[in-house]
């Protein structure tokens, strides 16, 4: 059976996990040490940071979905949090009102600043001891990693985007 040999903590999926956990903590444990960023999770940190930077296109919920490959469900309990604590607005589209697109508010613009502010100061504490060869050669294989991934996952679903039962690589 391959893989007998290797320990939990040899495993791709384990550092992964790991690492997300601890810059998410490191990022909640910064954040609500300054004044008025408790409300603000990290999802919505890099969600606002996605409009900011894409203000002159039309952004949907589906982009937020393929952006940051989680589920319609997770991003619509998210965008409504966001909205209701006025951070993103949804407006309907000239061409089809049926479409809301997400707009950021002032307040969001705000808020981005300053989570952007922390992000950089958290990269930096990040990286220490970390060369910028090191670095270089981490994001390429991340690259890669997730390349690999989106492939893997998109052989697993039917014609509808649904999974396959017993699919097969």
């Amino acid at each position: 059976m391959p893989g007998t040999d290797m320990k939990r903590k040899d495993t791709l999926g384990f550092w992964i996990k790991t690492l997300d956990n601890l810059f998410f903590r490191n990022m909640i444990a910064y954040e609500t040490c300054q004044e008025g960023m408790d409300e603000v999770t990290v999802m919505h940190g890099w969600i606002l940071g996605f409009l900011y930077e894409n203000q002159e296109r039309l952004i949907f919920q589906k982009d937020i979905e393929a952006e940051f490959s989680i589920a319609r469900s997770t991003v619509t309990a998210i965008v409504k949090l966001m909205e209701k604590k006025g951070y993103i607005q949804r407006e309907s589209v000239p061409s089809d009102a049926r479409l809301k697109k997400l707009v950021l508010t002032q307040r969001g613009r705000q808020i981005h600043e300053q989570h952007i502010c922390h992000v950089d100061i958290l990269e930096a504490q990040c990286k220490r001891g970390i060369s910028q060869e090191e670095m270089q050669a981490f994001l390429s294989v991340a690259e890669k990693l997730r390349r690999n991934l989106e492939e893997d996952i998109v052989r697993y679903k039917d014609t509808r985007g649904r999974f396959r039962k017993n699919a097969r690589r």
